[in-house]
């Protein structure tokens, strides 16, 4: 074996198709077409010869309730733009709204986001590849049963416990302009996940000071 194979990583990348036909609303800046439009300059730019795609499983129910609480996936299972006024005390317990609005497919995006994070975790437990993407998640701000900051599942958690099944210890290095809240919440009492964000503080979202 030649020293560049030798040091070749094992790249996999996850993409649905699909999740960029996802639409928070006019004028809201999260929008998951650019998920969409990444992609395309990956294949524009022949990046998809130096890795493997897959196209992840939706995550299901008992997946995402491996942290998230059922009362709250429940909620976002059924709800739905049209039934909106059925859910007036649920949307507020669970903060959503404004900032995390119901949109069509709601629930299916998150299955999507969070199938894609669970997927590449698995990949790299298996020792199958040494690096993996997702690109559909980094949803750090939701909460275990709250949604937060666009976010409404939190695939990183999810994935950081599939890890959590092989390895000892995982350390979560977040880069966002946004402090990483909702994972460092998850973890904050084990010494198994080491959570560092970079980000900028101060009267910022979601307003921590250091």
């Amino acid at each position: 074996m030649s020293v560049q194979n030798h040091f070749k990583r094992r790249i996999a990348y996850y993409y649905d198709g699909d999740v960029g036909n996802y639409y928070y609303g006019q004028g809201h800046p999260m929008k998951p077409h650019r998920i969409r439009m990444c992609h395309n300059l990956l294949l524009n730019y022949g990046l998809y010869r130096k890795m493997e795609i897959f196209r992840p499983r939706p995550a299901e129910m008992e997946e995402l309730t491996r942290y998230h609480s059922d009362d709250y996936m429940l909620f976002l299972q059924n709800i739905r733009p049209d039934n909106i006024n059925d859910y007036t005390k649920q949307m507020q317990r669970f903060n959503v709204g404004e900032d995390c609005p119901v949109f069509d497919g709601l629930y299916e995006f998150c299955q999507i986001s969070s199938g894609g994070s669970i997927a590449a975790a698995q990949k790299i437990n298996e020792g199958h590849s040494d690096i993996a993407i997702n690109w559909m998640g980094g949803l750090h701000h939701a909460k275990k049963s709250e949604a937060s900051g666009f976010c409404y599942s939190n695939d990183i958690v999810l994935a950081i416990l599939e890890l959590l099944k092989v390895h000892p210890r995982v350390l979560y290095v977040d880069i966002d302009i946004h402090h990483g809240d909702g994972v460092e919440e998850a973890f904050y009492t084990t010494d198994r996940v080491m959570t560092c964000s970079f980000h900028k503080y101060g009267e910022y979202f979601p307003g921590e000071y250091w």
